[in-house]
């Protein structure tokens, strides 16, 4: 009796730091969140990343493995603003798990906790392109946005985790602190170039142009998520002689004919800038995205 006496509390034990030491499953749709969520749950999680940082969110490959991975997710982290509509809605409700669901716990909209750019003042329709209704959702391009984004997951990670909450607080304290010393260093670099002018391939990057001071003359997209046209391109080239536009940024997985052809006929020069983590080899995390776009604008600028 002994003998079995101790081998359920040998059981209840092992059972125990099992579930002790299980991490919490997070998934994150883009992988700035993901890397975010990293920082933030430090060893207390386990982080997953659907969107691989050389896609377009807007059009992501969902591919059938997703299904499992939500279907596992304690915490389903989502940039919002109907950014990732086309393709992560089926995804969730293939799941089939109730704690990713709408308003439950371990789903987090990011987008709530952002004060977003271009937030149309009128009702909008498809003839607009792929403007989206509540704003632009390209805001983890402002490095500003960092903080609340890690607050945000701090804040969901301890609704999901209670244990390790303080930890999460921690941790987000911690990173906005490396954040906010980085955002110094960035804008020293980028300070002498302030008013420069640019065209933009999409409108990825108009958290980045405001956070620093660049002005958007105008997109090589008509319209979002359209392709330009022959007409769009030619009455693009003397606005950005009259203007003075200086650069042309395009995310690596833009056409680069078309940045090429106003470039030449402009004087202007093209830079690829990571719109995501991953996006570029040097971007391999957050912190280090923004290292490597402002090198890059530096680097544009700087040369005759």
């Amino acid at each position: 009796m002994r003998t079995g006496i101790f081998g359920w509390i040998l059981l209840a034990a092992m059972g125990w730091c099992s579930s002790a030491l299980a991490k919490v499953n997070v998934v994150a749709t883009l992988p700035d969140y993901g890397s975010i969520a990293e920082a933030v749950g430090g060893d207390k999680v386990q982080v997953t990343t659907l969107a691989r940082g050389t896609e377009d969110p807007h059009f992501v490959d969902a591919r059938p493995s997703f299904v499992r991975v939500l279907n596992k997710a304690d915490l389903l982290i989502e940039g919002g603003a109907e950014l990732e509509v086309g393709w992560l809605p089926p995804l969730v409700n293939g799941a089939r798990n109730a704690k990713i669901l709408g308003d439950a716990p371990g789903h987090l909209l990011l987008s709530r906790s952002i004060r977003l750019l271009d937030v149309p003042n009128a009702p909008v329709d498809r003839s607009m392109g792929d403007v989206h209704p509540g704003g632009n959702p390209h805001y983890n391009l402002d490095p500003a946005n960092g903080r609340a984004m890690a607050d945000a997951i701090s804040q969901a990670l301890g609704s999901v985790d209670p244990a390790n909450a303080s930890v999460y607080q921690a941790n987000a304290r911690q990173f906005a602190e490396r954040l906010a010393k980085k955002m110094v260093e960035w804008g020293k670099l980028l300070e002498p170039y302030r008013g420069t002018k640019v065209v933009t391939y999409h409108k990825s990057f108009d958290y980045l142009l405001h956070r620093f001071g660049f002005e958007l003359v105008g997109t090589i997209e008509p319209k979002p998520g359209i392709e330009p046209s022959p007409t769009h391109i030619n009455s693009l080239i003397p606005r950005m002689k009259s203007e003075g536009v200086k650069l042309i940024i395009c995310e690596p997985n833009r056409p680069r004919k078309t940045p090429a052809q106003l470039a030449e006929a402009t004087n202007a020069k093209v830079v690829l800038l990571a719109a995501l983590v991953g996006g570029d080899p040097h971007a391999a995390d957050y912190v280090a995205l923004f290292d490597h776009d402002v090198n890059q604008l530096v680097a544009a600028l700087k040369s005759p």
